[in-house]
């Protein structure tokens, strides 16, 4: 079997795609350019350990489901033989999951909203329900080949957004590369922890482990599905520092961003009216894309803990991810601000991610289910490195340490 070249491996990335656009939505919008914002190029650093941190992880559950077959919450409830703890399993993931991404999806619909009022001036409330039901019929009459392109589709829209826009603000390039030193000025300890917790989103892993099993068939994919994962996760980190560097250069030092159309508004004296609509079409794509893979990650975490089909046709499913979509409908139409919805996620997350990592690093130790393709001694120190960070960000964030 003759090896892909880079341009024919890029004809096939997709779950990868959608893993992209879940993370990039509009908690990273906000929280990438409150650090440009307000402290400059100085914590680009951590958001690339974040995406580094985020790359082990996501290539765990990719082996999971290209090699197993299985999918994370599948492989979650298969971890325990003993009843009482696979039942605890069960409720303490449906749980989390639940709440995390109903708390994701109404900051996800609103920073699309976010995105569409800026450019039409028609209020966010409006905008709100056309996304979130968008999202609804798009998951509902689509397949998995149509929603996979239309996430390929968005990321290059997402790209072209932010990226066109660093590049026109003519940033420092030496500035840029300083950033990349670690270093931790007094107050950014907190932006150091959101950039972190926007990044590593415990629900994508379930959306991966599932994805993967639509597009390989077998584990002879498994290096094309790294390349995939790698690769969109790259793209990731472009589009997050584009921001960062946008901020940076829009916005005076030490400035407060409370909304992500801040960045838009704020770019258009600087660029002209032509950037507004730029900055605010990324903002929309984010939005978007996340408002789809909240709810869906949700439907393949709870079938596969449950042993339900997870076929995107399924009653079962079909009824999970709608009553996720109508929750962040509800709230997000209800007029609580952008960042109380953004920061009550980042605290559903904070509470979420060490236990999601936590039952991660079992399954892939886990011979039983994973023979040959467990974890090797080096990624399971890197692996257990990234799981006492979850905890100390979640201990954070409940202003129990720092």
């Amino acid at each position: 079997m003759s090896k892909k070249g880079f341009f024919e491996k890029l004809k096939n990335i997709g779950p990868g795609a959608i893993v992209a656009a879940a993370i990039v939505g509009p908690g990273t919008v906000t929280t990438a350019s409150q650090v440009g914002a307000q402290f400059g190029y100085v914590l680009i650093w951590a958001l690339v350990f974040s995406i580094i941190a985020t790359m082990f992880l996501q290539e765990m559950t990719t082996r999971l489901g290209v090699v197993t077959r299985m999918d994370l919450g599948t492989a979650f409830r298969r971890q325990f033989d003993n009843p009482v703890l696979k039942t605890l399993t069960i409720i303490l993931i449906i749980s989390a999951i639940a709440i995390g991404n109903a708390a994701y999806e109404a900051g996800n619909i609103t920073g699309g909203a976010i995105g569409l009022a800026t450019v039409t001036g028609i209020p966010v409330n409006g905008w709100a329900i056309v996304i979130g039901i968008s999202a609804g019929l798009l998951l509902w009459f689509g397949n998995y080949k149509l929603i996979e392109r239309v996430f390929v589709g968005l990321i290059l829209l997402m790209s072209f957004s932010f990226v066109i826009t660093a590049i026109v603000v003519q940033p420092d390039i030496g500035d840029i590369f300083a950033g990349f030193a670690p270093r931790i000025p007094d107050g950014t300890t907190l932006l150091v922890i959101s950039l972190i917790g926007t990044t590593i989103v415990p629900y994508t892993l379930f959306l991966q482990s599932s994805t993967v099993q639509e597009r390989w068939s077998s584990k002879e994919g498994l290096k094309e599905s790294r390349f995939d994962i790698i690769f969109s996760l790259f793209i990731v980190m472009i589009i997050s520092v584009s921001i960062i560097v946008s901020a940076a250069v829009a916005f005076p030092l030490g400035t407060s961003i409370s909304n992500p159309a801040d960045m838009a508004i704020q770019l258009e004296p600087l660029l002209g009216s032509w950037a507004k609509y730029v900055f605010a079409i990324g903002i929309f794509a984010a939005g978007i894309t996340s408002s789809m893979t909240a709810p869906l990650a949700a439907a393949y975490a709870t079938a596969g803990v449950l042993g339900w089909s997870s076929d995107l046709k399924s009653t079962r499913f079909r009824i999970v991810w709608v009553i996720i979509i109508l929750v962040g409908i509800i709230f997000s139409s209800m007029g609580y601000s952008p960042i109380q919805l953004i920061l009550f996620s980042q605290y559903a997350n904070g509470l979420i991610l060490p236990i999601i990592v936590l039952f991660l690093m079992f399954v892939m130790n886990n011979k039983r289910l994973l023979d040959e393709n467990v974890n090797k001694t080096w990624l399971n120190i890197v692996g257990w490195t990234i799981f006492a960070i979850t905890v100390l960000l979640s201990l954070n964030s409940f202003g129990i340490i720092g």
